[in-house]
């Protein structure tokens, strides 16, 4: 049996549009290339539905949580539709905990297929000057950085990708049972 498919096309709209807000705050996490033609693809996007949640000013340390609040505002909004459609009600707390639960999720997928892209670039194509590996590059390396730091590299082998890939696979493997 299918799915129905206003839940699908409203479910795939809100995790697009949820990855691409989740991308924009990974990608000034990291301080990655702000002319990037993907930054600016990333920034324009969501440039409309963020401007008024920055003006809340949801700053810690210089970074701006506006994406994360605006990926969890679709999450919510797609959550909603969908059990209103189904005719379960509006149950605000499991809705919010899906969505809560479903953005940091993300966050580790972005970095999960990051990893893995960055990995097959080192092999494949290093230094490549195309704006996608650059990203990627660039959306990994704090995280290298972080695990060389405890586990410097052997014999001219880099292990921080495996240590970040099964970190992130066993946080996920927890999150599992409060996903939808």
């Amino acid at each position: 049996m299918g799915q129905d498919p206003i839940i699908l096309i409203v479910r795939t709209i809100g995790e697009i549009f949820a990855f691409i807000a989740i991308l924009r705050f990974l990608l000034q996490a990291v301080k990655a290339d702000y002319y990037n033609p993907i930054s600016q693809a990333v920034v324009k996007i969501t440039q409309v539905p963020m401007a008024p949640l920055q003006k809340m000013g949801l700053r810690i340390r210089g970074l701006d949580f506006s994406p994360l609040l605006l990926a969890f505002l679709v999450k919510v909004l797609a959550f909603a539709i969908i059990f209103l459609y189904l005719g379960a009600g509006f149950p605000l707390p499991s809705i919010a905990i899906f969505s809560a639960v479903g953005v940091f999720s993300n966050i580790l997928t972005i970095l999960f297929w990051a990893t893995i892209g960055s990995v097959i670039i080192s092999w494949v194509a290093p230094g490549n000057p195309h704006p996608a590996p650059q990203i990627l590059l660039q959306l990994t390396e704090p995280l290298y950085a972080i695990v060389r730091k405890v586990i410097p590299p052997i014999g001219g082998l880099d292990l921080s990708p495996i240590v970040i890939l099964l970190g992130i696979q066993l946080i996920q493997s927890q999150l599992a049972r409060f996903l939808v």
